[in-house]
């Protein structure tokens, strides 16, 4: 899931795949301007979708967003309050744009994000197979 929080203070939620960005790009107009925070791979796909959708992006550094909530004296720490406050961030900075990746980085891009899926997958293949022979039955 992504939160999103508009600059009218409107807040959605969508899943983070295909379908949730064309939702969300649903309620985008020429005019939008996107900004997130860059957060390990799990960003690069929306921020392509959008950027292929001839919309203006900007994918932020985590420190300088986690900087400026900090100057906020926020002691909320929740993904909808944390949308609020990227939004309030990029009324008051100077947003770079993003240019996206080269095609190299996001093949190498997405063998990271098989290689997290593939360890993921292994870890449970392993508890579970600790737990039978521990056990002697299955789930």
């Amino acid at each position: 899931m992504f939160d999103v929080t508009d600059s009218d203070g409107n807040y959605y939620q969508f899943k983070n795949n295909p379908s949730g960005f064309k939702k969300f790009a649903k309620l985008l107009n020429h005019d939008s301007h996107c900004v997130m925070e860059a957060k390990g791979y799990y960003h690069y796909q929306l921020a392509n979708h959008l950027l292929e959708s001839s919309l203006k992006v900007s994918v932020e550094n985590p420190l300088a967003l986690k900087r400026f909530i900090q100057m906020k004296l926020s002691k909320i720490k929740t993904d909808k309050s944390d949308s609020k406050l990227i939004c309030e961030y990029a009324k008051k900075v100077d947003l770079k744009l993003w240019q996206g990746n080269s095609k190299h980085l996001t093949e190498c891009l997405q063998m990271i994000r098989l290689l997290f899926v593939y360890t993921k997958q292994s870890t449970m293949l392993k508890k579970q197979i600790t737990w039978r022979i521990r056990y002697g039955q299955s789930k």
